[in-house]
């Protein structure tokens, strides 16, 4: 049994191989370590990766051994103030990501009461117009990055929308939530502007209600105070967009390079949705999630878990476990039991994974009926991934097709 992640030939949660190899870098710590690995994040600072699919359902099923209460993380007094993951790693941030027992169940049916709140039809609408927009911008050039000028614009405009944000205001946000997500210098600056945002429409929203997920919030009957709508919205719009965006992207890059998908490229709908659960198997956009804290001394997969230490959940690696993918090679199918939106009490609302999902699906469905005939513009071992150990998802995307006139509002 180990004591210290960081005395037993602990791995770094950064570097290349996230970019190029994440699947095999998986597959050695599985080797080296078992199904819970030593790892450290920036400034040497210890923790577990859960890389095991039944050592992660055992800990994301005990939400008391294995709290979300990051109060308990032994490792404060070595955390700087400026640390570039702390808007991963909150310590008394008062959203829901930190709240644990009845708190937390309460908060997460004012969460998705709000998002059930959001008619279907009215969503799909948003995302088809915002969708529509984008592709407007660059479908007569016959060129474009699909993750810069699209993939990485659409989720938030949507979800600003739905939010109760003014277009005007909803589209600066993307800088902030990525700035936030990526985890480097401008890290911090990105909350604040985020927070700052949401702080003014809770306000607007107070002044003016509306038929939005803001003001649903603030009606809540938990009688929740403004300070914990803003921060649940920050989180809900931070785990809403980039997920989503680097769902249309690596979806899209997997049907631009796979044959088997080579239908929906043609004018077909079919197969969109068997390459985005692909997706989620192979190549999900949440790598590893931060994080749960351990109550006391505990052992999981043969490891000495002292309290407060930090467990990330290994989702992609816990995909990839060969005790659950025997045969990698063959296509998933209808097979929904990855854990790409989490597991147990603090698993992604369903609402929200709905959401997630109606956007960025009619975001690949649309840009394949305005461009079909939509191809790769460099060779595909030239794609490149952003370094996060967080989110994976395409640096660019760069393709190319028959230029067509915009739209210009009119269908």
């Amino acid at each position: 049994m180990t004591q210290c992640p960081v005395s037993h030939g602990a791995v770094p949660l950064s570097g290349p191989r996230f970019q190029t190899d994440p699947v095999q870098l998986y597959r050695d710590m599985r080797r080296d370590h078992g199904a819970v690995a030593p790892v450290v994040l920036d400034g040497d600072i210890p923790a577990w990766l859960i890389v095991g699919y039944r050592e992660l359902h055992q800990v994301t099923n005990d939400p008391v051994l294995f709290s979300r209460d990051s109060e308990l993380w032994n490792q404060w007094d070595n955390i700087p103030d400026g640390w570039p993951l702390l808007p991963m790693i909150g310590r008394r941030q008062p959203s829901i990501l930190y709240t644990v027992g009845e708190r937390h169940t309460v908060r997460a049916a004012m969460i998705s009461n709000a998002l059930e709140g959001v008619d279907p039809f009215t969503l799909k609408g948003y995302a088809e117009e915002f969708a529509d927009s984008l592709i407007d911008r660059f479908c007569a050039t016959g060129r474009t990055d699909i993750i810069a000028e699209y993939a990485m614009l659409l989720p938030a405009r949507v979800l600003a929308k739905i939010y109760g944000f003014s277009d005007e205001v909803g589209a600066p946000l993307v800088g902030a939530l990525n700035d936030m997500i990526d985890g480097r210098e401008r890290a911090l600056a990105g909350q604040q502007h985020l927070g700052g945002a949401m702080f003014q429409l809770l306000a607007d929203k107070h002044a003016e209600p509306g038929d939005d997920v803001a003001t649903r919030m603030l009606n809540d009957p938990g009688g929740f105070t403004d300070e914990e709508v803003a921060q649940d919205l920050m989180v809900m719009m931070a785990a809403g967009h980039q997920p989503a965006a680097d769902w249309i992207g690596n979806s899209l890059r997997l049907m631009l390079i796979d044959d088997r998908f080579a239908a929906s490229l043609s004018g077909g709908r079919h197969s969109v949705a068997e390459a985005m659960n692909e997706v989620l198997w192979e190549d999900t956009p949440t790598q590893n999630v931060a994080g749960r804290w351990a109550s006391r001394d505990t052992h999981l997969g043969g490891r000495h878990i002292r309290a407060g230490d930090m467990l990330l959940l290994g989702i992609a690696a816990a995909n990839g476990d060969p005790q659950v993918r025997t045969d990698g090679s063959t296509l998933t199918g209808g097979n929904s039991a990855f854990l790409s939106f989490g597991h147990g009490e603090h698993r992604c609302p369903f609402p929200a994974q709905e959401t997630a999902e109606v956007i960025a699906r009619t975001g690949i469905e649309v840009l394949l009926d305005r461009l079909p005939d939509i191809d790769l513009d460099v060779p595909e071992d030239q794609l490149t991934r952003r370094p996060s150990p967080w989110l994976r998802g395409l640096t660019e995307l760069p393709v190319h097709f028959t230029p067509t006139p915009a739209l210009g509002g009119q269908k």
